[in-house]
């Protein structure tokens, strides 16, 4: 999850979010379509200037807020692309979009999952290229995690499920990502008051070593300081302002780049991996 990013799918802000319910979306106070539109635009291009090729997903996406964060519809493996089913009813047609941009690239699918099974990739953490982890909560299920289990068990793939607590409520989001981003395929931040203790001990076993967030920018953000996005083995991109989560990564060998965020990223529950649905590592 951070070799060097070579293709990514996004969606842009400027069309997905323009004249967004606040309300509806569950977005904070600081929401503000416009100017979450140019965060993006800053976004983009450092994504762009770290030599990944950007695929913009159709703006048919218009109207769906929340398709922004690309992460969440679709998960890639190195066996093709699975359509995720999302845990939050609004938005249902999202992975329909992912689905449409895979063929035209020319990405198989390898399968999709079915209701009543849920999984949002924010849920889904690589440990390595034969072992998937995934958080269950209130976006991921046991039905779900089974069906990915039953599509990537013949290939090789041993996938686990930890619980997650419920924090801060249904309406809320926390996905497993929301506690840990791999910096290095042996370095992963994370937020350790939250983390699963059986993923913590999986963790320790595949020799990771964890940078901890700070506890107070974590709490200050709603989690978003911990989301960051690796763009290659330490090198990574993160929301400014959170000074010390910062100063942890780079005292572990990392360099971090950080863009103006507020209403983009801390107003709407998502940082610059859920903004991102890398499709090529390597």
């Amino acid at each position: 999850m951070a070799a060097p990013l070579r293709r990514v799918l996004m969606c842009s802000a400027a069309g997905a979010m323009k004249g967004a319910d606040a309300k509806r979306w569950h977005y904070g106070p600081g929401f503000d379509d416009a100017r979450a539109a140019r965060q993006h635009e800053e976004l983009a291009r450092m994504v762009a200037a770290s030599g990944a090729e950007i695929v913009w997903l159709d703006q048919g996406s218009d109207g769906l807020a929340d398709a922004v964060f690309t992460h969440d519809s679709s998960l890639m493996t190195d066996f093709g692309a699975v359509i995720l089913r999302m845990g939050k009813a609004l938005r249902e047609p999202e992975p329909d979009l992912h689905e449409a941009a895979y063929a035209r690239l020319g990405i198989p699918v390898l399968g999709r999952i079915a209701a009543p099974g849920q999984v949002e990739g924010g849920d889904c953490v690589w440990i390595d290229a034969r072992t998937l982890a995934l958080g269950r909560g209130v976006r991921t299920n046991q039905d779900g995690i089974q069906q990915l289990a039953n599509l990537l068990g013949p290939k090789g793939v041993s996938v686990y499920g930890f619980d997650l607590p419920l924090w801060q409520g249904e309406e809320a989001c926390l996905h497993l990502m929301s506690v840990i981003s791999p910096l290095a395929d042996d370095l992963a931040l994370v937020y350790a008051p939250l983390l699963p203790v059986a993923f913590h001990e999986m963790l320790k076993a595949h020799g990771i070593k964890l940078v901890e967030g700070d506890a107070g920018e974590f709490a200050a953000s709603h989690g978003l300081s911990l989301n960051v996005l690796p763009t290659a083995p330490r090198q990574v991109i993160a929301v400014a302002g959170f000074p010390r989560t910062k100063a942890a990564m780079e005292a572990a060998g990392c360099s971090v780049r950080t863009f103006e965020a507020d209403a983009l990223c801390i107003a709407c529950e998502g940082g610059p991996t859920c903004l991102t649905r890398p499709v090529l590592r390597g």
